[in-house]
């Protein structure tokens, strides 16, 4: 149940894109970094579990921003269904042309009605940025936010606007407050930063009594109250009875990894895995945090060991 808040709100930035991730503990996650030739101007994480190597969210060195959220839904996508990385990553990695080009052609081709259900943020950095929600019954109205507009904005896993997700709701009421407590404070920009992983870290998550090992299913309906979510679950799920295994009603279908028995990526502990503060001042500079949580074996990392910093400037035509 992932999040991301978009805000233009700061006035030293021209936007602040911050996002968790929450997966599988131990889906294989490359970590954010400058893709190899010839993608080399695109700056993210790729998930290595699909062969296609997509992404959730990334930066390019020419001023390309997206991120990707999954739509919650009860059906599961065909294996053959288009993946919702390979699109985020077409649209940074490739000579798109013009972002309403693109936005037209995902909308209007059937790539949007092909996938899973997603919402996907795209387009550069201090224009207006699109938001596509192929789960929308109208397709022809895409709305833009941010640009030179005054905008906070939360997306999680509902179409744009539902605001029926508390933690959509709670989250750009924090971003807010965040944002306005650190211009009030006249903070730094590591401050700035420290301050988003804290709005990122909140957690309201209702336990359950006795169901600490219950996984995924346990929790599905109470993730959207909570920013952060903690782990849940255990790490060798397939030890669960088959009636309780049915019932984790794996929504992914994929060619899986195997190890120690156990199916990465689609079993095991769930949460919040990484964490992204995106950072882009008036003068073009961008600052990209991505903070790790966990290893591959679904272990906690120490806070700080698993932190990825990169500072550049946007190229300008």
């Amino acid at each position: 149940m992932c999040i991301a808040l978009i805000s233009t709100a700061h006035p030293s930035y021209a936007l602040i894109l911050i996002d968790n991730r929450d997966e599988y503990l131990n889906r294989p996650t490359a970590q954010a970094q400058w893709w190899p030739e010839p993608e080399s101007h695109v700056l993210a994480g790729r998930d290595m579990l699909r062969s296609i190597h997509g992404t959730w969210l990334g930066v390019t060195k020419q001023g390309k921003i997206a991120v990707l959220t999954n739509y919650h839904e009860n059906t599961t996508p065909p294996l053959s269904a288009v993946s919702r990385g390979a699109i985020i990553r077409k649209f940074l990695a490739e000579d798109i042309g013009p972002v309403q080009e693109f936005v037209n052609k995902v909308v209007n081709t059937g790539i949007a009605r092909d996938a899973g259900g997603f919402s996907l943020v795209c387009g550069h950095v201090g224009e207006k940025l699109a938001v596509i929600s192929n789960r929308e019954m109208d397709q022809s109205q895409v709305p833009w936010i941010a640009g030179d507009v005054v905008h906070t904005i939360g997306l999680s896993n509902a179409a744009f606007g539902d605001h029926s997700w508390k933690k959509v709701v709670s989250g750009e009421e924090l971003m807010l407050y965040t944002l306005r407590a650190s211009v009030e404070k006249k903070e730094t920009e590591d401050q700035l930063i420290q301050r988003l992983l804290d709005l990122l870290s909140y957690d309201t998550l209702p336990r359950k009594a006795g169901q600490d090992d219950g996984g995924l299913e346990v929790y599905i309906e109470e993730l959207r109250n909570t920013i952060f979510v903690p782990a849940i679950g255990r790490k060798d799920m397939s030890a669960l009875p088959e009636d309780e295994m049915r019932a984790a009603k794996v929504k992914e279908k994929v060619q899986v990894l195997e190890a120690k028995g156990v199916e990465l990526g689609v079993s095991g502990i769930y949460g919040t895995q990484k964490q992204t503060v995106v950072l882009v001042d008036k003068s073009m500079n961008v600052r990209f945090f991505e903070r790790t949580l966990y290893d591959s074996d679904s272990n906690p990392i120490p806070i700080g060991k698993g932190d990825v910093d990169v500072k550049f400037k946007i190229e300008q035509p």
